[in-house]
């Protein structure tokens, strides 16, 4: 898929209602402040990394896609920064960011294990990465058979499961949310989000949020 055409589907209605909707539980999730570092894994187009900027966090995205990444650079501010890398083996010094997320990249990365010691090694205080979730309504519309559309080749995973990527590293206060439990955007699928808990596990992205483990 071309960077423009994925780019455009948020400024469709349920696009914009999805985005914003993960994009809330991301930021409440990080606990982010106007001036902190942010380092966006997997950005892709940068639609995430811009609202971020947005809020006042001083962004980084970073992808392996060359083309996406000029796509995110001609469409954002010029103090958002945009760097070529693997999530495998960022580009960075240990505790380089404030704050990392990462937004259903990693589902695409042949070594997830990899790329979370990466996200946890960078970050200085909080992290947020998503993932596509096995047990929603999502993947029974376009995850079976390998994926439909920007699925394709994605894997995905069951909540329950995503703690374990985690063992051995050097976090605490791990929590598990999710969101978009109807994707299809319409009013039924607007008030079950403004009413059910986050964290329900049912949620076509799953998100696991936490910190560094300073040992302080």
């Amino acid at each position: 898929m071309e960077a423009a055409a994925y780019d455009a589907w948020y400024d469709t209605a349920c696009g914009a209602w999805i985005g914003t909707t993960e994009f809330r539980l991301l930021s409440r999730l990080l606990q982010g402040r106007p001036g902190d570092t942010l380092l966006d894994v997997g950005c892709g187009t940068g639609w995430f990394t811009r609202h971020f900027a947005e809020e006042g966090l001083l962004a980084t995205g970073l992808d392996p896609n060359l083309d996406w990444l000029a796509f995110a650079r001609a469409h954002s501010p010029p103090a958002v920064r945009w760097v070529a890398g693997d999530a495998r083996a960022l580009p960075f010094p240990d505790h380089s960011f404030d704050r990392v997320i990462s937004v259903a990249a990693l589902c695409f990365v042949e070594d997830e294990r990899q790329a979370v010691t990466e996200i946890v090694r960078v970050a200085r205080r909080r992290f947020a990465i998503g993932w596509l979730n096995r047990t929603s309504l999502l993947y029974a519309q376009k995850g079976r058979s390998g994926g439909r559309g920007a699925y394709h080749g994605a894997r995905w995973h069951r909540p329950a499961d995503l703690l374990h990527v985690f063992s051995g590293l050097a976090v605490r206060r791990l929590t598990v949310r999710s969101t978009i439990f109807l994707p299809g955007g319409g009013r039924v699928a607007r008030t079950l989000e403004r009413l059910l808990p986050h964290a329900l596990p049912w949620g076509g992205l799953v998100v696991v949020a936490g910190e560094r483990d300073d040992g302080s």
